[in-house]
């Protein structure tokens, strides 16, 4: 597999909270992160929108994210 991240991510294990539409938080947990997107992990990922909110806890760091891909579990996400 090519790699095609423009920056490294980092391994992590932090909790975050995902909102859209006025939707309540869904609960997922952020696996890697870097500045410039992230892979998160969720129950299913069925229904998830192309640009949404992400809070990362504990810093309760709000970022935009637009959706690259996804899977059965975890989504990769770009930091807009």
């Amino acid at each position: 597999m090519v790699e095609r991240r423009t920056t490294p991510r980092h391994r992590t294990f932090k909790g975050g909270s995902i909102s859209f539409a006025g939707a309540a938080g869904i609960e997922c947990i952020v696996r890697n992160l870097s500045p410039a997107g992230a892979c998160l992990e969720m129950a299913s990922p069925i229904g998830m929108p192309e640009d949404f909110d992400l809070i990362i806890r504990p810093e309760y760091q709000r970022r935009l994210c637009h959706l690259v891909w996804c899977n059965a579990q975890r989504v990769g996400v770009q930091f807009v």
